[in-house]
């Protein structure tokens, strides 16, 4: 634990009874069976999952920058019953805020870094968008090339806008040094982006999936998610209707759907970092959009478990092996010779791309 206690001077504890309404928590919900910082800082060394607020948004425009949409979050969050007692949970609080949104960058990479680097899948509920930023400077502190994802009905490369949510991308994806060695961009919506955008992103040899493309087969996406170390979803990418406080569009990606891909993240052992954006509670209707976060976060869980389960991709003998040629690449497939334990047998169970090389 005193490996840890010196982040703890960047962070605020949660305040449950104000988050609960002074209810409490009921056995059994999530809220009871997790380590949080309260009184006293947690101790993390048998934590998996740890997750920390940040409700730091004038990257987006707002003089008042500090948003309470991590707590609005957790509320319901702790609500929900735990399934999965083999995931050790932690929740080490809110990134203090800084008098420059810079400072709140700084410290919430810090804390990222540091929890990254003993091993933690780190959760982060935000804040505006671009403190994803802040995520991938934490991965790129160990200087390791990473593949990153993120789900976002816009793609953040307008280098005309002042706001850093609009144009951050361009930073994280071409900023020198670089360690971004390939980046997915998932459920983009066509009448938000110029042309120009997609081109660039192609120039860069980038992957964007537009969200009618995407919703026609879902399980397309759990290979791109999986490979994914950094994974970050933008609130705006769901329909208004399963997340009111999100006003830029009326379609997106249901409720379900969104639970599916944050599923994906999950299952996969090379996420480490999950960061969820542009939460407005201030806009929220029933704290609806919370609450559909929050069964969101439900699912990463859930994937994480069953994940645990599978065999890795070194242990061939657990694997049927396939081999694939399509425009001179071959690509080879691995595939479960059976489900993992607790007989999952849904669609995430899907071929895995494990090895591509060019054939000379």
């Amino acid at each position: 634990m005193s490996d840890h206690l010196h982040i703890a001077d960047f962070l605020d504890p949660v305040d449950i009874p104000r988050i609960s309404n002074h209810e409490g928590y009921k056995e059994g919900q999530l809220g009871t069976m997790m380590g949080i910082y309260e009184d006293e800082f947690p101790d993390l060394d048998d934590v998996q999952i740890v997750f920390v607020g940040c409700g730091e948004r004038r990257g987006s425009g707002l003089i008042h920058g500090q948003s309470l949409a991590p707590d609005i979050i957790r509320r319901h969050f702790y609500a929900l019953y735990g399934w999965h007692p083999d995931i050790k949970l932690a929740d080490i609080g809110n990134i203090k805020t800084g008098s420059l949104f810079t400072d709140s960058y700084a410290a919430l990479k810090t804390v990222v870094y540091e929890l990254l680097n003993d091993g933690k899948t780190v959760i982060i509920l935000g804040g505006s968008h671009d403190l994803t930023l802040s995520q991938y400077y934490a991965h790129a502190e160990s200087k390791k090339a990473i593949e990153a994802t993120c789900v976002d009905a816009l793609i953040d490369i307008n280098i005309d806008s002042p706001f850093r949510h609009e144009n951050f991308l361009m930073e994280m994806l071409t900023g020198d040094p670089n360690f971004i060695r390939h980046y997915n961009h998932i459920g983009f919506q066509s009448y938000y982006v110029h042309p120009r955008m997609l081109e660039t992103m192609d120039k860069l040899h980038f992957d964007c999936y537009r969200v009618g493309g995407i919703r026609e087969s879902m399980d397309e996406m759990e290979p791109v998610i999986r490979n994914s170390h950094l994974f970050s979803f933008d609130i705006s990418a769901i329909a208004h209707t399963y997340a009111p406080s999100n006003f830029l569009s009326p379609n997106g990606f249901t409720g379900e759907e969104a639970c599916m891909l944050m599923r994906y993240a999950g299952l996969s052992a090379n996420t480490r970092s999950i960061g969820i954006y542009g939460y407005d509670e201030q806009h929220d209707k029933e704290e609806l959009t919370a609450r559909q976060i929050a069964q969101m976060l439900w699912y990463v869980l859930d994937g994480r478990s069953r994940g645990r389960r599978e065999a890795l991709l070194d242990e061939k003998d657990s694997f049927n092996e396939y081999h694939t040629a399509f425009a001179e690449v071959e690509t080879t497939f691995y595939k479960a010779k059976k489900p993992a334990a607790g007989g999952c047998s849904c669609p995430t169970r899907s071929l895995l791309p494990a090895v591509t090389k060019i054939i000379c």
